[in-house]
């Protein structure tokens, strides 16, 4: 199942006909060759990989995958770099025990959804903690919760090591500390504002926010994405259906204190004429932006994947450079390997026509735009259970490892797209697996008695399970933290746990 992306920003809707006009005002495109037929899965499965020949340096180079991001010593952002390819460090114990719960009350808020207030309790997806070494040695876990604060925690005890910062309403994505060194945080939550905290003052304190409804916006005002920091700019999507570009223009005063003149430097809508009459309004950029080279790559709850050039975004730069049609909600964040390529996972939402041909997990060469499908898997849904994938999946070499939301773990080889291997994990899979010390550990059984499960990968085309570990009294929905073989991870059971070997 084969189908080429448009260039510029035009996208290759293989089920429409006619020309395309987009609603912003990059450079557009017309596809140079119509599109392709449907290969049937034997043959796709027998095409080669393509690779691109000369790896980009850029801003986030090749030699940067799967290395932590940054001068900081630490997991600084989900995923732990712009590839989201680091995560974490060992040793993986054998086993996992509580060593501290937090607090001492579960942690909980009211927010509205779909017009009815609802109560949130704990931690959910994706609500990655930030671990990091402090200059003072204290390790430090940053994260946010739905009880509407970010929480500032001793890792050692579980200890608060600032006052909690007040976000206005549930927070449900990952929190990203500044990679080079500057005491800030970047952070947003469902009250519309995306905000940069200085941590340097007495209490964290707000220094700028960006408003979801600066721009005209489709969908809502929420900001799931975990920011991405490259060379002082600040990269982040939000469900309004924008994703943007800020110079931060970070800086130290006479006195030492860390100030920001943030400016908004680039900024594009994630949506087109055409995508609008095909979905509707679903336009919204939940997944985190992944960057290599000079490229960032967005993806939007309608399955468009953007890549916009961002060498040069104070000049001419923010040309769009690669585009490409999924079909369907893409909640989980895109991973990229060291040739460049783009591993891409969406849920079954809108079940397109489109979605339906092309699948829920693929692997895209940006180097081969007008036709960047390698390979593609379908992720059914099973009884009630959507199929799709809301997890992002962990890369390890030449195998990618994928929880699917009917509850599989699947070791899909990057090489063909071949499934590998499979085991059962329960449905309402969302907690995003992790690799570390040539160990795979994914969240299990959601909806019962939920926990972790660990396989050896020395062999990684062929798991071999290690132990498991019942820990909590919730749903973990939420990707864990690891660090020094310890997992940091939030529950909807309404608390915040570390784990690991008594």
């Amino acid at each position: 199942m084969r189908f080429p992306a448009a260039a510029g920003a035009c996208l290759a809707l293989a089920l429409l006909a006619g020309s395309c006009t987009t609603s912003d005002t990059s450079t557009v495109g017309e596809p140079t060759e119509p599109p392709l037929e449907p290969l049937p899965a034997a043959e796709l499965a027998a095409e080669s990989t393509t690779t691109t020949t000369t790896l980009p340096q850029g801003l986030v180079p090749a030699n940067s995958v799967y290395q932590p991001w940054g001068t900081v010593e630490g997991l600084t952002m989900f995923r732990g770099n712009p590839t989201h390819t680091f995560h974490g460090t060992g040793p993986i114990p054998d086993g996992l025990e509580v060593l501290w719960r937090f607090p001492d009350q579960a942690m909980c808020g009211t927010s509205r959804l779909g017009g009815v207030d609802k109560v949130w309790c704990g931690t959910g997806w994706t609500g990655q903690p930030v671990v990091w070494e402090r200059p003072d040695g204290i390790t430090e876990v940053i994260f946010g919760a739905y009880d509407k604060n970010v929480h500032f925690l001793d890792a050692a005890s579980g200890e608060r090591t600032r006052p909690d910062f007040f976000m206005g309403d549930i927070i449900k994505g990952s929190v990203t500390l500044d990679p080079d060194g500057y005491p800030l945080l970047y952070v947003g939550s469902r009250d519309s504002r995306f905000r940069i905290i200085a941590l340097d003052r007495d209490v964290p304190t707000e220094l700028w926010s960006l408003d979801a409804y600066s721009v005209d916006g489709r969908w809502n005002n929420d900001w799931d994405s975990s920011a991405v920091i490259v060379d002082d700019l600040l990269l982040e999507g939000g469900e309004n259906s924008w994703w943007f570009a800020v110079k931060l223009n970070r800086k130290r005063d006479e006195t030492g204190v860390v100030q920001v003149q943030p400016e908004v430097v680039y900024q594009t809508p994630s949506w087109t004429d055409e995508l609008v009459q095909e979905v509707g309004n679903q336009h919204s950029i939940e997944s985190s932006t992944a960057v290599f080279g000079d490229v960032a790559y967005a993806a939007t709850g309608a399955g468009r994947v953007l890549g916009i050039d961002i060498s040069d975004l104070e000049g001419d730069g923010g040309e769009i450079v690669f585009d490409f049609w999924m079909g369907d909600d893409v909640d989980a964040s895109i991973v990229i390997d060291e040739q460049g390529m783009l591993y891409v996972a969406a849920e079954v939402d809108l079940a397109t026509s489109r979605a339906a041909e092309v699948g829920q997990l693929v692997k895209l060469d940006p180097a081969t735009p007008e036709d960047p499908l390698v390979w593609s898997v379908d992720i059914p849904g099973t009884g009630t259970v959507d199929g799709g994938v809301w997890a992002t999946p962990a890369l390890a070499g030449d195998v990618l490892y994928v929880l699917t939301n009917p509850g599989e773990v699947l070791a899909v080889d990057t090489g063909d797209g071949t499934v590998l291997w499979s085991d059962d994990v329960g449905p309402h899979a969302w907690s995003s697996p992790v690799v570390v010390d040539e160990t795979l550990l994914v969240s299990i059984d959601c909806e019962t008695n939920s926990g972790f499960r660990a396989y050896d990968i020395s062999d990684p085309r062929n798991p071999v399970m290690r132990w498991e570990s019942r820990v909590t009294g919730g749903c973990i929905e939420s990707t864990p933290a690891v660090w020094g073989g310890r997992l940091f991870v939030g529950s909807r059971d309404g608390y915040f746990y570390a784990l690991g070997a008594e």
